[in-house]
C-alpha cells in the first residue's frame, strides 16, 4: 500500500527524539480520524501512542479499513481504564435527532485525565520533545500537559473547515464580513437542532482549555476547503496559531483482498465485482443514527420503487461500549414484508447487518453514489474515493457538511431541506433523490465533477508540490524541528 508521508529525516531513523501521542474522543467518526492519522505520521518515522478506553482501543482497531494497525510497528495502542458507567440503548422515537444515550459516555471521557497525564509525564522523560494531537473536545483531558516543559499540544478538529468556520465565526459575533451575496451564505442551514443542551455544555467545558494548544489540525485539503481553511487562519480567529490542513487521513491507496479466495473478501465486495461501473448506490448513515421504524420502511420502498441497485448497511447506532451489547436489549431494523426476501431474489441489492469495509465499496468500479448521513468522516472518504454524495443529515456537524458537498463543492445533492428536519422522509422522496443521482443526466454531471474532485484530492498528497504533501511536510518539520540529534 502507498503512503502519504514523506521519508523521515535521518537523525530520527536513527533515534527518535520526538513522540506523538494520540488523543481521540470516544466516538466511532473520531476515533477513526485519528487512528488514519497515526498511521501517516508512523509512516514518516515518528513512534506514536495512541490513548483510549480499553473498549474504544479494540473498537477503533476492529473497524479501521483500507490498513491493518496490528502491522505497524511503531503505532502503541494503551487501552485505559475508567470505572463502569450506565449507557442506555439508542431509541429510534427519540423527539431529539442527537444521540443524547452516548452522553454518558462522553461525560465519563473526563475521567481520562489522571490517567493520560502520568504516560505524558512517562514519555516527557524518554523523548526530547512530546506532541500531543488530540481531539477539541478532549482539551479538558490532556490540559496537564502545559506543566511538562518539553511537551506541546495541537487541537484536532473532526469536522469540515466550513462547518468549523461558520461555527467560531458566528458564536464570536462574526469577527469580519462576509459578502452577503456569497455562495458560503447562500442556503447556509442553520445550527437549530444540531446538538442536545447538554452537549453544548459539554463543548463549552472544552473550550476554555482549547487556548492551550499550540495550533491546529484537520482532516482537509486546500484542494476542497481552501477559502474556509484561509477564514480559519485570519488574526480575528486563528489568533496567530499554526494551522495544519493534513487531509485525507484516510489511505488513498486501499488494501484489498481481490487476489485472496472468496472466503477471505467480503461478500459485499463480491457482488461489486459482479455490478456495472457505477451502477451501485452505497448507503449507511453512519454509527450514531437510528431512524423511526416509519423512517425504514420510506426508505425500503423508496428504493425498491427507484429500480436502482443499492448496498445498505443496515446498522442500528452504536452503543456506548459496542462490545457490550446484550442480545435480549438488542434493536434490529425492521423492514417492511418480505422486503430482505424481494431484494435478494431479484439481485438488486445486499444488505448487510455488521461492519462494512466501506473505504473498499467506496473504491470499487461499480460504485456510483453514496447515501450518507455527512458525517465528516464519511465525506472525507467519499470524496477521496471519487463519489458523489446523496446527502441525508441528522444532527451535529452534518447539516453544514451537506451544504459544502451540495452547494460550494456541488459533488452531491440533499434529500431534504435542514428546515423540514422533523418531517417524515416519503418513499417518494427517496426514489427521486436516488434517481436524481445514479439514473439522470444530472447525476452523470455530479459524478463527473465528484470523480475530478477525487483525483486532484488524491494527486495533491502523492504528486511533488502537492498541497496536501506540502502540508503534511510543513508539520512533520515543524513537530521534528531544532534538530533534535
Amino acid at each position: 500500500m502507498g503512503t502519504l508521508a514523506p521519508p523521515a529525516p535521518d537523525h530520527l531513523k536513527k533515534s527518535a527524539k520526538v513522540v506523538v501521542v494520540m488523543v481521540p474522543f470516544p466516538a466511532q467518526g473520531h476515533l477513526n480520524q485519528l487512528l488514519h492519522l497515526s498511521r501517516l505520521i508512523s509512516a514518516a518515522g515518528l513512534p506514536v501512542h495512541y490513548l483510549t478506553t480499553i473498549s474504544h482501543s479494540r473498537q477503533a482497531k476492529l473497524r479501521v479499513h483500507g490498513w491493518d494497525p496490528l502491522t505497524v510497528k511503531n503505532v502503541h495502542f494503551h487501552e485505559l481504564f475508567i470505572p463502569p458507567f450506565s449507557s442506555p440503548p439508542p431509541n429510534p422515537n427519540n423527539n431529539e435527532n442527537f444521540p443524547t444515550h452516548l452522553q454518558p459516555v462522553f461525560n465519563a471521557s473526563i475521567l481520562l485525565r489522571q490517567p493520560i497525564s502520568d504516560i505524558l509525564r512517562t514519555l516527557s522523560y524518554q523523548f526530547k520533545r512530546v506532541v500531543i494531537i488530540h481531539d477539541s473536545l478532549m482539551s479538558y483531558v490532556v490540559q496537564d500537559f502545559s506543566s511538562l516543559p518539553n511537551a506541546e499540544s495541537y487541537s484536532f478538529h473532526s469536522v469540515s473547515a466550513c462547518t468549523l468556520f461558520f461555527f467560531m465565526w458566528e458564536r464570536m459575533g462574526k469577527p469580519f464580513g462576509i459578502d452577503p451575496e456569497s455562495e458560503f451564505l447562500k442556503g447556509l442551514p442553520s445550527i437549530d437542532g444540531c446538538f442536545s443542551s447538554e452537549f453544548i455544555k459539554f463543548v463549552n467545558s472544552q473550550h476554555e482549555f482549547t487556548t492551550l494548544s499550540a495550533g491546529k489540525i484537520y482532516n482537509t485539503s486546500h484542494v476542497i476547503e481552501k477559502p474556509f481553511i484561509e477564514f480559519l487562519a485570519r488574526e480575528e480567529i486563528g489568533k496567530g496559531k499554526k494551522q495544519f490542513a493534513l487531509g485525507p487521513f484516510n489511505p488513498i491507496i486501499v488494501q484489498t483482498t481481490k487476489q485472496q479466495n472468496c472466503f477471505s473478501r467480503h461478500k459485499s465486495l463480491i457482488w461489486l465485482d459482479k455490478q456495472g461501473p457505477n451502477s451501485v448506490l452505497y448507503i449507511s448513515f453512519g454509527t450514531t443514527t437510528s431512524f423511526s421504524h416509519d423512517q425504514i420502511k420510506e426508505i425500503a420502498k423508496g428504493l425498491e420503487k427507484s429500480e436502482q441497485k443499492f448496498i445498505w448497511v443496515a446498522r442500528e447506532a452504536d452503543r456506548g461500549d459496542i462490545f457490550k451489547t446484550q442480545e435480549e436489549d438488542s434493536v434490529k431494523m425492521v423492514f417492511p414484508e418480505e422486503f430482505e426476501t424481494r431484494v435478494l431474489k431479484a439481485g438488486n441489492g445486499m444488505i448487510l447487518r455488521d461492519w462494512a469495509p466501506q473505504l473498499e465499496i467506496l473504491r470499487h468500479p461499480a460504485t456510483g453514489g453514496f447515501l450518507s448521513h455527512c458525517g465528516w468522516n464519511s465525506c472525507m472518504e467519499s470524496i477521496s474515493m471519487g463519489v458523489p454524495i446523496v446527502a441525508w443529515p441528522v444532527h451535529s456537524d452534518q447539516p453544514r457538511n451537506a451544504f459544502l458537498v451540495s452547494k460550494i463543492l456541488e459533488i452531491g445533492l440533499v434529500v431534504r431541506d435542514w428546515g423540514k428536519r422533523k418531517e417524515l422522509v416519503t418513499w417518494d422522496m427517496v426514489k427521486k433523490s436516488v434517481k436524481r443521482l445514479m439514473a439522470s443526466k444530472e447525476g452523470d454531471q455530479i459524478r463527473r465533477r465528484a470523480a475530478e474532485l477525487g483525483d486532484n484530492l488524491r494527486q495533491s498528497v502523492v504528486a511533488e508540490g502537492g498541497t496536501g504533501k506540502i502540508q503534511f511536510e510543513s508539520f512533520f518539520n515543524h513537530i521534528t524541528r531544532n534538530n533534535l540529534n
